[in-house]
C-alpha cells in the first residue's frame, strides 16, 4: 500500500520507501527534506521510535536496497548499529531515491491512507525565567497542532547539530502556540542558547507531536505521576486536560514533583489552580532532595505538600501499598530517577508494567 501519491510537480521528487516488518510489507512516500521516520509517521504508520533525536537507537532499520543519507553521523544511537550492514536511524536518515528497508518490529498500518503534517516552523515569542536554571518558553507555530496531553516534539535550532526533545506544558486542540520548560544542563547546547544568548525571536524547526506517554480520559483510571525537574512539563499538560474535563470529580490523582531546594520550585501558582479546581480528587507533593527540613505544606499554597528526599523515595513513603493498582503511572525526568520511580510504581503502588508510561529522551 502506498500511502501518498504525487499530486503536484513538487511531489514528483518524492521517493517511495518500501518497508518489510514482522506484520507485513508496506510503502509510503518521502520527500527529500523529510526523514524516513517523519514521513512514515505522517502517513500513519506506527514505526518504532522513542526519543526521535538520534539518541536511543530504537528507530533503527536496515537498508536493503537503494541509497539513504544517514544524516547526523555522530548521533549516539549509531554507536550500536552495524553501519557496514546498512543500518540507519530513521529519525536521522533521508532517502536519496526509492529505497527498501527492513524493520525488526511490528508496525500497524492505517486503515485508510492519511497525510498529516508533522514538520512545522516556529518562532520563540516568550522567554520567562522560572528559577536560576529553568526557563519557560513559548513557540508560535506556522500551522496549528493537535496533540494528546503528555506528548512531545523535537526542536531544531539552525546553530546546532541534531534535535532536542521537549514535552509540551500546555494542552489544547488546534493550538497555535506551544509551551516548554528548558533546564540548564552541563554542556547542553540548546540550554546554553536559552540561558546565555537571546533565544527570543529565534526561528526553529518543530517536529511532532510524538510520544506515547499520553493521557486519555476515556481510559477511566486514576492518575499517578512522578517527575523530576523539567520532566514536570508533560505532567502539567496532563493536569490541564484532566481539569478541563473534570476528571478528578470521579478519579484520584497524585503528582510527585522532585527538585533540589525551595528556591528551585516552579509552577506553584498553576498547581494551586489545579488543586482548587479538582477539590479533594488531586494531591501534589513536592520532594526537595537537598533540604534537611521543610514544613508539611507550602506556606503560601497550603494544598501543596512538601517533603524531603529524592522524589521516588518520597513517593514510596507516601503511597499506600496496593491502593493505586487501578492507576496509570507516568514518569519523566533524569534516567536514574526514572528507573527508581518505575520500581516504586510497580512494587509499592502495585501498578502493572503495562500501565506505566514514559518516553525515553533526555
Amino acid at each position: 500500500m502506498l500511502s501518498r501519491m504525487p499530486s503536484s510537480e513538487h511531489d514528483l521528487d518524492l521517493a517511495t520507501v518500501k518497508v518489510e516488518t514482522k506484520t507485513g510489507e508496506f510503502s509510503y512516500a518521502c520527500s527529500p527534506d523529510e526523514t524516513l521516520l517523519a514521513a512514515g509517521l505522517s502517513a500513519g504508520f506506527s514505526l518504532p521510535y522513542e526519543c526521535a533525536t538520534g539518541t536511543c537507537g530504537t528507530c533503527h532499520a536496515r537498508v536493503m536496497d537503494g541509497t539513504v543519507d544517514p544524516g547526523w553521523a555522530e548521533a549516539p544511537g549509531y554507536r550500536t548499529l552495524r553501519r557496514d550492514k546498512g543500518d540507519v536511524l530513521m529519525c536521522q536518515a533521508r532517502p536519496l531515491g526509492d529505497c527498501s528497508l527492513r524493520v525488526k518490529s511490528s508496525v500497524v498500518q492505517p486503515q485508510e491512507p492519511i497525510a498529516q503534517t508533522l514538520e512545522r516552523t516556529g518562532r520563540v515569542e516568550v522567554v520567562r525565567r522560572l528559577t536560576k536554571d529553568v526557563v519557560h518558553i513559548e513557540i508560535a507555530l506556522s500551522q496549528p497542532m493537535n496533540f494528546v496531553a503528555g506528548q512531545f516534539v523535537t526542536i531544531q535550532h539552525a546553530d546546532l547539530i541534531g534535535r532536542r526533545a521537549y514535552s509540551m506544558v500546555n494542552f489544547g486542540r488546534d493550538v497555535e502556540r506551544l509551551s516548554f520548560v528548558i533546564k540548564r544542563k552541563p554542556d547542553g547546547k540548546f540550554s546554553e542558547i536559552a540561558f546565555e544568548r537571546n533565544l527570543l525571536g529565534a526561528d526553529l524547526q518543530v517536529l511532532g507531536p510524538l510520544g506515547r506517554a499520553t493521557f486519555r480520559p476515556e481510559e477511566d483510571r486514576d492518575v499517578l505521576c512522578i517527575a523530576g525537574g523539567s520532566g514536570i512539563a508533560g505532567m502539567m499538560s496532563i493536569l490541564q486536560h484532566a481539569i478541563e474535563v473534570r476528571y478528578f470529580d470521579q478519579h484520584r490523582g497524585h503528582v510527585f514533583f522532585g527538585v533540589r531546594t525551595l528556591s528551585d520550585m516552579f509552577y506553584l501558582e498553576d498547581f494551586a489552580k489545579y488543586l482548587a479546581a479538582a477539590d479533594v480528587g488531586l494531591d501534589v507533593t513536592i520532594a526537595l532532595s537537598d533540604e534537611s527540613a521543610v514544613p508539611a505544606a507550602h506556606p503560601d499554597f497550603e494544598r501543596i505538600h512538601l517533603a524531603t528526599g529524592m522524589v521516588h523515595d518520597v513517593a514510596a513513603r507516601t503511597l499506600t501499598a496496593g491502593q493505586w493498582a487501578n492507576a496509570i503511572g507516568y514518569v519523566a525526568g533524569p534516567q536514574p530517577m526514572v528507573d527508581s520511580a518505575l520500581k516504586v510504581l510497580i512494587t509499592q503502588a502495585g501498578i502493572g508494567p503495562g500501565s506505566i508510561r514514559f518516553d525515553k529522551f533526555s
